[in-house]
C-alpha cells in the first residue's frame, strides 16, 4: 500500500481484473489496485492502455524509446522501472539504449525516427504539444495518420500515468530495478 491511498483488496483487484481482461500479473501490482479504487476509470482507463501495449501498430522499440524518454522527463520511478523491464526484455534495448535516452540528443544510439518521437514528447512535457517541425519529422518516419494518432495519444498517455503513478505514490514492484542500469534518477527540486 502506498502512502496517499490504500489499495482495494488483491482479491477484489483480481476480480476486476478477470472482469476487464487484464492478466492476473497486472492486476495483482500496486498501480491497478490503486486505481481501482474506481473500477470504471479502471476499466476505462485499462482499456486504453491494453490498446497501447497490445493492440498497437507502433513497433515496440519506438514506443519503449518514447515511454522510457517520458518517465525520464517526467521522474516516474514506477513507469521508469515498469518500461526499463519490457524495453530490456521484449524490445531488445541495451543498457546503453537506455542510458542515451536520458540525453538523446548528445548520444548517436538513437536513430532518427527514435530521436522524432524522442523530440515528440520533449515538445509535449515542456510545451503542452508538438511543433509543427516535429510533426512533420515524425510523420517522415511514421507515414500513416494511425500511427501519428497513436503516438500522439500514447505520448498524452504515459505522461500522465507518470503523473498519476506519483500523485499516488505507487512504489516500484519488489525486484524492480530502480532507474536502471546505474540507478541514477533524474535531478528534482522540491
Amino acid at each position: 500500500m502506498a502512502d496517499r491511498l490504500q489499495w482495494i483488496p488483491l482479491e477484489q483487484a483480481l476480480s476486476l481484473g478477470r472482469e476487464i481482461g487484464i492478466a492476473q500479473t497486472q492486476a495483482s501490482r500496486g498501480a491497478f489496485r490503486a486505481i481501482a479504487n474506481n473500477p470504471e476509470v479502471a476499466r476505462s482507463l485499462y482499456g486504453l492502455i491494453t490498446t497501447l501495449l497490445h493492440k498497437n501498430q507502433l513497433p515496440l522499440r519506438l514506443r519503449e524509446w518514447m515511454v522510457l524518454r517520458i518517465a525520464w522527463m517526467t521522474g516516474s520511478e514506477y513507469a521508469w522501472a515498469q518500461h526499463y523491464r519490457i524495453a530490456t526484455t521484449q524490445a531488445g534495448f541495451s543498457d546503453e539504449d537506455v542510458l542515451a535516452v536520458r540525453d538523446w540528443r548528445n548520444s548517436d544510439r538513437p536513430g532518427p525516427a527514435e530521436r522524432a518521437l524522442m523530440a515528440a514528447v520533449d515538445d509535449t512535457v515542456t510545451r503542452g504539444r508538438i511543433s509543427d517541425a516535429v510533426w512533420a519529422e515524425c510523420a517522415q518516419h511514421l507515414k500513416e495518420p494511425a500511427l501519428l494518432v497513436e503516438m500522439a495519444v500514447g505520448i498524452g498517455n504515459w505522461i500522465m500515468l507518470s503523473q498519476l503513478f506519483q500523485t499516488l505514490d505507487v512504489p516500484i514492484q519488489e525486484g524492480a530495478v530502480s532507474w536502471g542500469p546505474d540507478g541514477k534518477g533524474p535531478q528534482r527540486e522540491g
